[in-house]
């Protein structure tokens, strides 16, 4: 099972990264002032990782295909890392549909 896992940026902002089964990362969030609003975030993806649609899919400059899970005012709630492949991000898709409604919430905060 995948899991959430809260920490803190050196700016003091709240983040959080979606870890698959594995370990690897596959969704980062954005920065939060505070831990509550944090918190509500990972809410908001497990909701909203059930919804297909809400993943945008994206090819930065360097051409390597990644996306966003939006929420349904359209705002970015995480965002994926770089793939090689289409075919790979299309899986790290999937494995954010399959871990994040069921997810544990870790703090790894100091």
């Amino acid at each position: 099972m995948g899991k959430f896992i809260v920490t803190v940026r050196k700016n003091g902002e709240f983040q959080f990264n979606l870890k698959a089964t594995n370990g690897q990362v596959i969704l980062t969030s954005e920065g939060y002032a505070k831990k509550e609003s944090c918190l509500n975030g990972i809410e908001s993806v497990k909701k909203n990782a059930q919804i297909e649609d809400r993943f945008e899919i994206k090819v930065a400059k360097n051409g390597k295909p990644y996306f966003n899970l939006k929420a349904s005012n359209g705002q970015v709630i995480g965002a994926s890392q770089m793939y090689a492949s289409e075919r790979t991000m299309k899986q790290g898709i999937a494995s954010v549909m399959k871990n994040a409604p069921e997810a544990p919430v870790v703090e790894e905060i100091d």
